[in-house]
């Protein structure tokens, strides 16, 4: 409520007199000139300004969306520059060399590097049991390069030497089952291997895992087979020959035999991986097929020198035959090398002209076989040179 005449006489004193607060001022305002306070102004409402005559609201705009303001054109002489569109969406079919490799921390490659490991070590126990049941063909198998040397020295006892009373037992019934068991896990080791580090590769790249696993394992395995038929006969022959005529008697040990028989057949086979481990480090990009061939007198040197040590004879003869297969797997694993790299680049080989050339040369070899056996009565035997009379 508002205050009355005589509230406002009584609150305001005549000029020059004293009220209890103090003096009035003179000019101050008296009480017929008083001046009504004002009262509290209230927050005006919006709609109100649009009644009784006002023009309605306008229509408000509806949103633009982000992609039209991305895509409007500029203004002439405009300042600012147009927004760039934004990016597609993720999840889209893209190409495969685009997906990049896996991200893994350093425990994760531990733990995934424990799996394989694991799991190759499970392999070769499945193969060990496999191979526990043919134990003694096997070792009538392993035995027939020593019958061999043997009779060819002219020997009548054409037998092993037992020394030690579990001398047979450990080699027969443990260690050779378990040489049998590595070569028949070895394309599962391999593909624990690939699995290993294909988180590392592209998708375009992992396609190459079969091709990685078969010829991997069979090339361990053809290893084992060329050095059974051929580096072990010939080094044995010539080690056992070396005594013969010095008063020197030739009496092997099982086990002294087995662990040279390991040793040349695991080294070869070792060896013979060399294409898989050219055509793995082109894959990784490491080298390319030109660098392997303008530095291959390197690697020929090399061959020699590692030939040279693994021989289990000092002469020449057995020197190349280790050393002329590694040269020709070198250059085996640079064209399988070459392929990939054609591959990549959309390019082709041009396989009818090699075949063209090939075919007349198998052709070739395959009539002077048959003019050998046939005409010069030459017959095949399962050791080099596979051709004697």
């Amino acid at each position: 409520m508002y205050p009355s005449e005589e509230q406002k006489g009584a609150a305001v004193p005549p000029a020059g007199e004293t009220s209890s607060a103090g003096v009035v001022p003179a000019g101050a305002p008296q009480p017929d000139q008083a001046v009504s306070p004002e009262p509290p102004v209230q927050p005006a409402d919006p709609l109100d300004s649009y009644q009784d005559g006002y023009p309605e609201p306008p229509t408000p705009l509806p949103p633009v969306p982000v992609q039209a303001l991305a895509t409007r054109p500029r203004r002439p002489g405009g300042g600012g520059k147009t927004p760039p569109p934004p990016p597609p969406p993720s999840g889209g079919g893209g190409d495969d060399d685009d997906e990049g490799m896996l991200r893994m921390s350093f425990l994760e490659h531990l733990e995934e590097l424990r799996t394989r490991v694991i799991r190759s070590l499970m392999g070769v126990a499945v193969a060990f049991g496999l191979s526990l049941f043919y134990s003694n063909q096997l070792w009538d198998f392993v035995c027939q390069p020593a019958v061999g040397a043997l009779k060819a020295l002219g020997y009548k006892e054409q037998n092993l030497v037992q020394i030690e009373p579990m001398e047979a037992f450990n080699v027969i019934w443990f260690k050779l089952p378990v040489l049998c068991a590595i070569f028949l896990a070895a394309p599962w080791i391999l593909y624990q291997v690939w699995a290993f580090i294909s988180p590392g590769l592209y998708r375009r790249e992992r396609r190459w895992a079969a091709p990685f696993v078969l010829g991997g394992g069979g090339l361990f395995i053809l290893g084992g087979i060329f050095a059974y038929f051929v580096v072990f006969r010939f080094g044995l022959t010539f080690l056992l020959s070396i005594g013969q005529g010095n008063h020197v008697v030739a009496m092997v040990s099982i086990t002294e035999y087995f662990n040279l028989f390991v040793n040349v057949t695991l080294g070869v086979g070792l060896i013979f991986e060399l294409p898989v481990l050219i055509f793995l480090a082109i894959l990784l990009r490491l080298v390319t097929p030109s660098f392997l061939i303008r530095h291959s007198r390197y690697a020929i040197l090399a061959i020699f020198i590692i030939a040279a040590i693994v021989t289990p004879t000092p002469d020449v003869f057995n020197l190349m035959l280790f050393a002329v297969p590694m040269c020709v797997l070198f250059y085996v694993g640079i064209f399988a090398g070459y392929l990939l790299v054609l591959h990549r680049e959309n390019r082709r080989f041009p396989w009818k002209k090699t075949i063209t050339i090939v075919i007349p040369v198998l052709l070739l070899l395959a009539l002077v076989l048959y003019l050998s056996i046939t005409r010069y009565g030459m017959k095949l035997v399962p050791h080099w040179p596979f051709l004697t009379k």
